[in-house]
């Protein structure tokens, strides 16, 4: 399968070595020039491609390992973005207590020049596989903060908010482009967590109706993604949160399945990992040429999957969709912010050499 999604692929995001860590820390407090910063990533992201290559990965990723947030460092590059303090939980995170900031529109919306353009092409040059690159939905400018944190002033009329994104995200893909990123991964909660009563709640509380957001969010981004190279592959990963192990949302496919799957992508990385995600009956509205990349291996846990369990899950999937439509990853990265999840790095490679190793035996 030359075109991405690969039979066996990643979600994004990978552990962060201890002694980078240390690093951010020490550059976050003063302490640590910015190159010297940028040197110790460079090293760390060289090693965890020499890692992936190894255990047989197409898709090769920075571990996002130049970030603090999968979503916020990239959203608050863009022109009338501020990143302001969550006063509350928006969205309750199962367990947590910490809030990560509310990308808020406080002007236009606008994107005069390249953002993490150079992070991928530090990747691509260090890489003989098939770099990805991994940014965070259009619609995350939206979900969490809706109406109510976006300018009435800067936007009195929605449809002027999403032309500007649709336009914002087309000129950042097309920085990407340029940069040589064929792979293109749209991260993208949102269809999830609107499957989630508690979610639609919150929705409608921030002056939105949650009922039509799904459309909203698939038409920005078939705008955003209009001007792509014909041969840039692009997938959308949805999930239910990740932060620290912790989980936001809980809810089947159903209510958003129609709407995510009209969005133009060649595949979706789908959350299948615990009970919270409902059954695969909604995946038999894929559209024909489509895939689907089956998260069934966790990100929240250490324990090991069994090979039978993996290739049990993936028989079931495939009465709903043709086995050549489907792929295999993990559910969602392994460290969605730089906090990490509560596993260790010995646990993260074993899952994705299994990975490997199922999609090798199921499709050979």
């Amino acid at each position: 399968m030359s075109r991405p999604p690969f039979r066996a692929d990643q979600v994004g995001s990978l552990l962060r070595p201890a002694e980078l860590g240390a690093m951010r820390a020490l550059h976050r407090a003063g302490d640590l020039e910015a190159t010297a910063l940028e040197r110790a990533e460079d090293a760390a992201i060289r090693e965890a491609v020499r890692r992936q290559e190894a255990i047989g990965l197409q898709s090769i990723t920075d571990g996002e390992f130049r970030r603090d947030w999968w979503h916020l460092d990239f959203l608050g590059q863009l022109e009338g973005v501020t990143l302001q303090h969550n006063e509350g939980p928006k969205f309750r995170i199962a367990g947590q207590s910490e809030q990560p900031p509310i990308a808020t529109v406080t002007g236009r919306v606008a994107c005069s020049g390249p953002i993490m353009a150079d992070h991928f092409a530090f990747l691509k040059s260090v890489t003989t596989r098939t770099p990805k690159m991994t940014i965070p939905s259009p619609s995350m400018l939206h979900l969490r903060g809706g109406r109510a944190a976006i300018s009435k002033a800067a936007y009195p009329d929605l449809d002027a908010f999403w032309d500007d994104v649709a336009a914002a995200y087309r000129a950042a893909i097309g920085h990407l482009a340029a940069a040589g990123c064929r792979y293109l991964q749209l991260d993208d909660i949102t269809f999830a967590y609107l499957c989630d009563p508690k979610i639609q709640a919150a929705c409608r509380a921030n002056g939105d109706d949650p009922a039509a957001l799904p459309a909203t969010y698939a038409r920005t981004i078939n705008a955003a993604l209009r001007d792509k190279p014909a041969d840039m592959a692009v997938t959308i990963h949805t999930c239910r949160g990740n932060f620290k192990s912790a989980w936001v949302a809980e809810g089947g496919y159903d209510p958003v399945v129609e709407a995510m799957f009209s969005t133009e992508v060649d595949g979706y990385f789908m959350e299948f990992d615990s009970a919270r995600a409902g059954g695969f009956e909604p995946l038999k509205a894929l559209p024909k040429g489509k895939k689907v990349v089956l998260g069934l291996v966790t990100t929240k846990l250490g324990e090991l999957e069994s090979k039978d369990d993996l290739k049990r899950r993936i028989d079931e999937a495939s009465r709903f969709v043709p086995l050549e439509n489907l792929c295999l990853s993990p559910q969602c990265g392994f460290s969605s912010t730089h906090h990490g999840n509560a596993l260790s790095q010995d646990d993260q490679w074993r899952k994705l050499e299994r990975v490997v190793e199922i999609a090798a035996e199921v499709w050979g």
